[in-house]
């Protein structure tokens, strides 16, 4: 049982209505205020059509990679990734390809940076015949990803299970990279044709430490039993990391779980915030954070605890030690699949799929940590089905660029100063 991070501002007491189904979130019916006029300006996107997986990450010296997948009408799938360079992208990269990969809307590859500037990626390979037999494999590239090294496999279990929803960031002060994941080793697949499919048994969230060679070290268990198939997020701070996924209780409580890399030695999972959300069923709606790599933090999440969907977002001065009261950011029917950004100021951009109308959009919006927001802007239209995937969002210099899916990958900007209170 998870302990719970003490507020700055309060300490919220677990509430636990049942939710029959998690649809039953999306169907509610909330009073909607519209988002401000469409400012973003849309970049022409090197992805193909019929393309998906699209995942965003700033290096330091503010660069924005965009990774995603291309597949081609017999299933060949090509992990591909570009940089924003002046009005648009550079020419694609080929990072990987295959035809035994497990390609999901859900559980998506992703680009990562490291301090000296060589890359890592990772994506996903099948391990057996069993509909979550599989693995993550990642690479290095030292030449701004030109070539790649042979991939390697951070987990050793070796079993046909599943294993995915990887966050990575700097580990050892840069010289390693971490990962961490959720690890299904000890699941075993149902067969029984009910439930969600990954079986019995219960979901573990992972961590290794890789070297340029790609061998794990420091492997560690972070929380014995999580949420099964919601996105890990990972940001780095002065210390350390601070690591943000959804956790599972054995009452199915569903709230936001964190642990910490500080110095060397993880800290014991705990509760960000005690939603009480009640669910007997995998959201897939995972929490994002990011932080100023010192001291400051912020984590974005979905909830639907009380039957009322909601993003929220609480910020911490203290490398995620504590946090904040949460702060509401939407007022209408989000479907969440959140992501977020810091800026230099302390503030965070929020940015969510909300339900409008027979479709979706993208919004955004900017939250202090007093609580201050600017108003909700459209940055996009597009749908709330799977294949919409997680819209993801990046801040490069004074603007932010977004990824979303509507047919294939779609990419726009929207200058901060759009985001005014």
């Amino acid at each position: 049982m998870l302990t719970t991070i003490s507020s700055a501002a309060s300490r919220a007491k677990l509430t636990a209505p049942r939710l029959a189904r998690f649809a039953a979130a999306f169907a509610l019916v909330a009073c909607c205020q519209a988002a401000s006029a469409q400012p973003a300006r849309e970049l022409q996107s090197p992805a193909l059509d019929k393309s998906g997986q699209a995942n965003l990450v700033t290096d330091r010296r503010g660069r924005v990679y965009l990774s995603w997948i291309d597949r081609t009408p017999d299933n060949l799938f090509t992990l591909r990734f570009s940089v924003r360079e002046g009005a648009g992208w550079s020419r694609p990269r080929t990072i990987a390809e295959g035809r035994n990969w497990f390609v999901n809307w859900a559980d998506f590859p992703s680009l990562f940076v490291l301090p000296d500037g060589s890359l890592a990626a990772h994506w996903l390979v099948k391990s057996g015949a069993g509909t979550y037999a599989y693995d993550v494999h990642m690479a290095r590239s030292s030449d701004g990803g030109a070539t790649w090294s042979k991939p390697t496999v951070p987990h050793r279990d070796a079993t046909q299970t599943e294993h995915g929803f990887v966050s990575m960031f700097p580990a050892q002060g840069g010289r390693l990279l971490g990962a961490v994941w959720l690890d299904g080793r000890e699941m075993k697949e149902d067969t029984s044709g009910g439930g969600h499919g990954h079986g019995h048994g219960d979901m573990t969230l992972r961590y290794a430490a890789l070297g340029a060679d790609g061998k794990p070290s420091d492997e560690a268990l972070l929380d014995a039993r999580v949420c099964e198939c919601c996105q890990t997020s990972a940001a780095a701070t002065r210390d350390g990391a601070v690591v943000v996924y959804r956790d599972r209780s054995p009452e199915e409580i569903r709230d936001i779980g964190v642990v910490r890399l500080v110095k060397g030695k993880w800290t014991p999972p705990r509760v960000l915030h005690a939603d009480g959300w009640k669910i007997d069923a995998c959201p897939v709606n995972g929490p994002s954070v990011a932080s100023d790599g010192a001291l400051r933090a912020a984590v974005a999440w979905y909830t639907a605890a009380g039957e009322k969907p909601l993003v929220r977002v609480a910020f911490s001065a203290d490398q995620g030690e504590t946090f904040s009261a949460p702060v509401t950011v939407s007022d209408g029917s989000p479907a969440g699949r959140v992501s977020v950004a810091m800026l230099a100021d302390g503030s965070a951009v929020v940015s969510w799929l909300e339900i409008a109308g027979s479709g979706g959009e993208v919004r955004a919006r900017r939250v202090w940590p007093a609580g201050k927001m600017s108003q909700p802007v459209k940055v996009a239209a597009t749908g709330v089905a799977r294949w919409n995937g997680f819209p993801r969002m990046a801040l490069a210099g004074d603007a932010l660029v977004f990824a979303w899916i509507a047919g294939r990958v779609l990419t726009a900007e929207l200058p901060v100063a759009a985001l005014a209170p």
